[in-house]
This record gives structure tokens, C-alpha cells and sequence, in this order.
């Protein structure tokens, strides 16, 4: 049996709910074959209210990483967290280099739980070198603020505005996670793909436990491509895969609480509803 080569282009998280930990177990449960280069160690720190400390890795590391995975012959790969201008030229120039077209960036700004966007002189640098290497981009609503220059987004159409702003910038399909900020009665998410938006909803969960659900749905898309699914259904599947994840998520100290990554081959999943705007 040949497995489909997937990688991820991230940082570890050590307390390993997010980050190339959540890359990878996403990875397996959908039976792909994960592979990682390491962009950064993000640590926490017990004794000062889990403040994180962030750890980039040498240049040369990255590259010889990069040489590594890319030679093995990638189906698909996708971003997290890219500490530097340096590494995300790096990455992007990679990328692009390696004709790979199945390309998820999740431009990562900020871990859960830190209310300052980190590295924010790297937005124009994840605008040249990533976006236009992009099958699919999935911004937060932080983040899409950011790289769309519309700043504090709250509403669906304000979702829609920066899509279409993203879009401009080179990705092929946009998608918008919601989140807890939105003025929505669902979870909802948007995804747009050049022409028309599609808005995703599901029923949301009450819960804290969430830490590495952007990382793990940008996983699950990555994935489902590399499998061969059309980029709306992987959109869709992965939305499902870590709604269920979510609801299943269990508190791992008094600070943080991770999804559950292997729920979703255990318990019944939600149901996500998709409606054309």
C-alpha cells in the first residue's frame, strides 16, 4: 500500500496540542503519511501564566529540512507558524520551486492564548512569497483582518470583503474561520473561491478546550487533497473533522485545553451545513 505524502512547513508546539504535533496526528487519522520541517520550538512557560517563548530555528536547518522533505516527493503540504521574513521567503521560494499544487498556508500570527498578533512585519512578507503559492489560505479572523487590510472583522460580510481582498493577493480559495468573535448564532466559516462564497455552519460548541483547531483544520484540508478530494469537499470534511474534534476537546492543565484529534473515528460527527451567498 502506498500512503500519499503530506508535509507540514510549522513550528512544534511543546505542549503539543498545535503546531507540527497537531499537523501530524491530523495527518495519520486521514491516513496520509506526515511529514515535518521545523520553523520554530514555541514553549510555555508553567511558572508565568503559560507565557510562551518563541524559539526560530537556523536558516540553514530550515533549508536542509526543506531539501529533505521536498525530495521524497510531497502530495500536499501546508504553513503554520513562520517566525521570520527570512524563513518565509525561505519557505515561500521553496514552494514554488517544488511545483507542488496541492498548498494550504495558514498564516499563523499568534498562538492561542496571547492576545498580541507576533511578527506583525512579517504580513507583507506571507503576502509575497505565500499567497500566490496558495490552493487555499485559512486566515482567522485576526489574521484575514491583517492580510486584507480590513482590520477588525465581525460579520459575515465583513468576511466576505476580505476574502475577496485575500483572494486578490494570489490564493485560488480563500477560507475565513469564524471563531468565537463573529456575531453569528452558528460556527461559522467562509469560503470563497474567486467567484462565489460559500458560508459553512455548524452548531457551536460551549467550550474552552479548543487549542489547535486552526492548526488541525488547515491539517485536515491538506490532507483530504492529498487524498483527491475536490477543494470544497475537503474544505467541508475538515470543517466536520474539527467541529468533532472540538466538541471533544479535554483539559490537559489548569491553562489549556487541546482538541481531541482522533475524535472523529470515535464518536458521531456534527452536521455542517453549506449555503451559497
Amino acid at each position: 500500500m502506498t500512503l500519499k505524502k503530506t508535509l507540514t512547513i510549522a513550528g512544534s508546539d511543546t505542549s503539543g496540542g498545535a503546531g507540527i504535533q497537531a499537523d501530524l496526528k491530523t495527518f495519520q487519522e486521514h491516513g496520509t503519511y506526515g511529514m515535518n520541517a521545523l520553523t520554530v520550538i514555541v514553549t510555555m512557560d508553567p511558572e508565568n501564566g503559560w507565557s510562551h517563548g518563541i524559539h526560530p530555528i537556523a536558516l540553514d536547518t530550515v533549508d536542509a529540512q526543506l531539501k529533505t522533505a521536498f525530495s521524497t516527493g510531497v502530495d500536499a503540504l501546508k504553513t503554520g507558524m513562520l517566525p521570520t521574513v527570512d524563513i518565509i521567503e525561505m519557505a515561500g521560494k521553496a514552494i514554488a520551486d517544488s511545483g507542488i499544487r496541492d498548498v494550504v498556508i495558514d498564516p499563523v500570527m499568534a498562538c492561542k492564548g496571547e492576545d498580541e498578533v507576533l511578527f506583525p512585519e512579517n504580513v507583507d512578507a506571507m503576502i509575497k512569497y505565500l499567497l500566490p503559492n496558495a490552493k487555499v489560505v485559512t486566515p482567522n479572523l485576526v489574521e484575514a483582518g491583517q492580510l486584507s487590510g480590513e482590520g477588525t472583522l465581525q460579520t459575515v460580510e465583513d468576511m466576505q470583503a476580505a476574502a475577496e481582498k485575500i483572494h486578490a493577493h494570489g490564493a485560488e480559495f480563500v477560507v475565513i474561520k469564524g471563531g468565537k468573535q463573529l456575531k453569528h448564532d452558528k460556527a461559522a466559516d467562509l469560503l470563497f473561491d474567486g467567484k462565489k462564497h460559500y458560508l459553512l455552519t455548524s452548531e457551536k460548541t460551549d467550550t474552552s478546550y479548543n487549542h489547535g483547531a486552526g492548526c488541525t483544520f488547515a491539517a485536515a484540508i491538506t490532507a483530504n487533497l492529498a487524498n483527491g478530494q475536490s477543494v470544497k469537499d475537503a474544505v467541508l470534511n475538515a470543517k466536520i473533522f474539527v467541529a468533532t474534534a472540538i466538541q471533544h476537546g479535554w483539559k490537559l492543565n489548569e491553562y489549556v485545553g487541546p482538541v481531541m484529534h482522533g475524535a472523529a473515528s470515535k464518536f458521531t460527527k456534527p452536521e455542517v451545513e453549506v449555503t451559497e451567498l
